[in-house]
């Protein structure tokens, strides 16, 4: 995986940084695990806009992606990797022995014709899916379930991973990307290695049009708004805006929005890095 720069020809292409794409074997998607996508622009069932700043963009097709990785004991092979336009990370086509296809997110360094396998029995290796209680300690991991069966939650963005730290009784220790040291149960499963496409966080737009194709409008500030449209707004010529908040009211930067009582924060060993 590497970036590409361009000459400035352009003013777009000045600063524009993007993926090579040289992993992506395939350009058509298995028709089989697609479905249309609707897009809402930002309104709800009544056409009122709860969500602001979106709108637009290329039209796509969700792929299903196999975050439970249940099949356990089938061997698959790797058939192709492919762009996916709803998430940061590559994806990867399974055949198992059975005959099924599924998508699963592609890990650091899977290649076309891998063999990959879930379950207890598994092998510790880049790509498959183990239960924690059987991942070596200091493994770094990535498609982290919170509850067994419940399918990956946790680190699923391109370049992100996770690594297991130790074991303490029937939950493991997991230091995540934000810095958050937590408990999981041993049963939850994880895969082994880093996501793929881990050159994304170097990519750069160039231009406000690539924003629009991918379905983001203009976002204006609070501090240039009226006080009667935000918080923040109003004051003669250019003022700060006053403490950071949401429109709203909402403090932002700083103010704690965690619920004190959350019934998940006996889990926290340590909290994540501000």
């Amino acid at each position: 995986m590497a970036v590409r720069k361009f000459k400035p020809t352009t003013p777009g292409q000045r600063h524009k940084i993007i993926g090579t794409f040289e992993e992506i074997t395939a350009s058509v998607p298995e028709k089989s695990l697609v479905t249309g996508k609707m897009s809402t622009g930002g309104r709800n069932n009544v056409g009122k806009m709860t969500m602001r700043y979106l709108g637009g963009g290329h039209k796509r097709k969700f792929r299903f992606i196999d975050f439970k990785r249940e099949k356990d004991g089938v061997p698959a092979v790797v058939k192709t990797i492919e762009y996916d336009p709803n998430r940061s990370a590559r994806i990867a086509l399974l055949y198992y022995a059975d005959g099924e296809k599924r998508y699963i997110i592609a890990p650091n360094g899977l290649k076309v014709g891998d063999q990959l396998m879930s379950g207890a029995d598994a092998v510790p290796e880049i790509g498959n899916a183990l239960p924690l209680q059987n991942i070596p300690v200091g493994t770094v991991i990535h498609n982290i379930e919170l509850r067994p069966g419940q399918g990956a939650l946790l680190v699923r963005s391109a370049g992100n991973f996770a690594q297991l730290t130790s074991r303490e009784g029937k939950y493991c220790v997991i230091k995540l990307p934000s810095g958050e040291t937590r408990q999981i149960l041993s049963a939850c499963k994880a895969t082994i290695g880093s996501v793929g496409n881990s050159d994304h966080a170097l990519e750069s737009s160039g231009k406000a049009g690539r924003s629009r194709w991918l379905g983001r409008r203009p976002h204006n500030r609070g501090v240039v708004m009226n006080p009667v449209d935000h918080p923040m707004g109003g004051g003669e010529g250019r003022q700060s805006g006053g403490h950071p908040r949401s429109r709203t009211g909402l403090y932002a930067k700083g103010l704690k929005t965690r619920a004190p009582k959350k019934q998940s924060n006996k889990y926290i060993i340590e909290r994540r890095k501000k």
